[in-house]
């Protein structure tokens, strides 16, 4: 998958092999407004429903993606997050991981506060 930043920076992510990501995957390309949490995230309500009926986990890795069920949001993990223990990117509640950032997170931090970025299946 490939996600579009504003001034058309892109980042590629290699999505897992869980439900929730192959249901992403089917619904690209989609375009979601994102806001910052803290220091190390991006979220935003995705604009179709994903089930989340797979294993939650709270802690992630800088450069994950991840389904936060609550809100249906997809989520991007670049550094400490307000709910984080130290340095690690944590939820506010347990999500779902979907897949990982191949290259070009650091490009997150740059961001501001709010972003509208476009989801779209990585070229073959």
């Amino acid at each position: 998958m490939r996600i579009i930043l504003p001034g058309n920076r892109v980042l590629d992510v290699l999505l897992n092999d869980g439900a929730a990501a192959a249901q992403l995957a089917a619904a690209l390309p989609l375009d979601v407004s994102m806001s910052r949490w803290g220091d190390g995230e991006y979220y935003g309500t995705l604009p179709v429903p994903i089930a989340s009926g797979e294993r939650r986990r709270e802690v992630f890795e800088a450069g994950e993606a991840a389904l936060w069920p609550d809100g249906n949001a997809f989520c991007l993990f670049f550094g400490p997050t307000p709910a984080s223990h130290g340095s690690e990117p944590r939820m506010a509640s347990p999500g779902i991981p979907l897949g990982r950032v191949v290259s070009g997170v650091a490009a997150l931090q740059g961001l501001g506060a709010s972003i509208r970025v476009t989801l779209r299946a990585a070229p073959a």
